[in-house]
């Protein structure tokens, strides 16, 4: 008799459409190749509570900006905690999964990431430019960010990011499943965010990126971190992605998009396995 293969809810929204990006395609690509480890079902972010409890786990995977359904993520979060319910990634992320207040903490706390405080009577932290960011702290895809200068900052109540516009060379991603390192891509040119490459990290580069990933705590799942690339040399955290992460899986080569659905898959099922 054969084991029972594990039974995968592969939550997607197909319809999502984001600007550089077709979220659709990759999630087609990588859940139909998944198929050959696992049982798998895909359905819409507002599916998933309803149908959490039949499945072995739920890989949340290019499900859009949870602010279009925080309501229902709310619901599908809470039952996976009181119900134990095996999340891929994992429910405990400090990263985009509690919104942005952890640049503002990093920051403080002397980590590499942009410049950031949620309260303009704070703005002698950051460096003095001429033009600054204004993001909200629950957001993705630019929502809601605006420009501002200097003498704007005044008129600005407690609550919003705010970060010093500055130059760089060109932003970076490392991509992780777990704790490890899987591959990294960059975009050479600043104006095209999404226009990707792949990206040949140093170990010092590598180390930069595992010092976030390290910090978050995360056993299983997928994180993005992304970093950008100072005109000094340095690197500084934009984004701890840790819910949803869009993985770019069409800019690899072959044989490391292959890599990557393995340990993927690997990852998955040794999750469903678990006691």
């Amino acid at each position: 008799m054969h084991a029972r293969r594990p039974r995968v809810l592969f939550v997607t929204d197909l319809a999502y459409l984001s600007k550089g990006r077709r979220y659709c395609d990759e999630d087609i690509f990588l859940s139909s190749q998944l198929r050959e480890w696992v049982d798998i079902a895909l359905c819409h972010p507002l599916d998933a509570r309803a149908l959490m409890d039949d499945f072995d786990a739920v890989v949340v995977r290019n499900s859009g900006p949870v602010l279009g359904y925080q309501d229902a993520f709310d619901a599908f979060a809470r039952h996976a905690r009181e119900n134990g319910t095996k999340v891929f990634t994992q429910l405990t992320g400090k990263g985009d999964q509690r919104g942005k207040q952890y640049l503002v903490d990093l920051f403080a706390d002397g980590f590499p990431v942009i410049p950031t405080v949620d309260d303009p009577r704070n703005v002698s932290c950051l460096p003095e430019v001429d033009t600054y960011l204004v993001k909200p702290k629950w957001g993705a895809d630019s929502i809601g960010m605006r420009q501002v200068d200097r003498a704007e900052l005044s008129n600005l109540k407690p609550g919003s990011l705010i970060q010093p516009r500055i130059d760089f060379v060109y932003e970076v991603s490392f991509y992780f499943i777990g704790r490890a390192v899987q591959y990294a891509l960059h975009a050479p040119d600043p104006g095209r965010r999404w226009d990707l490459e792949p990206y040949r990290a140093t170990a010092q580069d590598e180390e930069f990126a595992q010092r976030f990933v390290d910090w978050n705590d995360i056993d299983h799942g997928i994180t993005r971190v992304d970093a950008c690339r100072t005109v000094d040399g340095a690197l500084l955290l934009v984004e701890l992605e840790d819910l949803n992460p869009y993985l770019s899986l069409d800019r690899l080569p072959e044989s490391e998009r292959r890599e990557f659905v393995n340990h993927t898959a690997e990852a998955i099922v040794a999750l469903c396995a678990q006691p």
